[in-house]
């Protein structure tokens, strides 16, 4: 019924009219009141009310920005991945040997995706994506879809170098993540654990590489 209140009220905002290329204040404003509530209440509890409430500004406004809650959450989504600078500093693009490379990224990969807001984020979205498939569309492509094309460019790189020898690299780089993710995810999902130690990151991850390596180490010419 609620959902069904707002979209009424929505659609009696249309003629508000766009917001200009100038309120990026406003709208920073907005997403950051979002970002507020649906971690604290999840995607279902939170009400357009309460985000206009959280960020300061009249509902009118809100909608003027932002046509239903579905549109603001993915944009708080899509927003939340571009706007992180680990997107584009997880590996390094100077480390020549695979071996050292893999093992700081798969390090990095751990860190980045196991924090306790990252996670909250995720289940918020697993929750909505179930009444709301594009917003789980939206997170996968924002994130996992493109951590694995990244590493993908990454190790197409390692191949033409002659240091791997893989055939398909997107496959290569879903498998490599998967292995350092071990099931540290499962486990801090369902609240198993709260926290990892360095020492079990590190084992995973180095075992990762190692694998890797062996499965697409490029055989030493003679």
């Amino acid at each position: 019924m609620a959902d069904m209140t707002e979209t009424a009220e929505a659609e009696a905002l249309v003629g508000i009219g766009h917001p200009s290329a100038d309120d990026g204040a406003k709208r920073r404003q907005i997403i950051d009141g979002a970002r507020e509530i649906f971690m604290s209440v999840g995607f279902d509890a939170a009400s357009m009310n309460d985000i206009a409430r959280a960020a300061g500004v009249s509902k009118g406004t809100l909608y003027a920005y932002f046509d239903s809650k579905v549109a603001l959450f993915e944009a708080l989504i899509r927003e939340e991945h571009a706007n992180q600078p680990e997107r584009n500093m997880l590996f390094p693009a100077d480390e020549p040997d695979p071996a050292k490379a893999l093992a700081i990224y798969g390090r990095q990969l751990v860190a980045h995706v196991t924090p306790t807001e990252a996670l909250t984020q995720a289940r918020v979205v697993a929750f909505a994506a179930a009444k709301f498939p594009r917003l789980g569309q939206a997170f996968y492509e924002a994130g996992p879809l493109f951590g694995v094309l990244k590493l993908k460019d990454r190790l197409d790189a390692f191949v033409a170098a002659g240091s791997l020898d893989i055939p398909d690299t997107t496959l290569a780089a879903r498998q490599f993540i998967d292995m350092c993710m071990g099931d540290f995810i499962k486990r801090l999902l369902f609240m198993v654990v709260t926290s990892l130690t360095q020492e079990e990151i590190d084992l995973t991850v180095d075992s990762a590489v190692d694998v890797f390596l062996k499965a697409y180490g490029a055989t030493p010419r003679s």
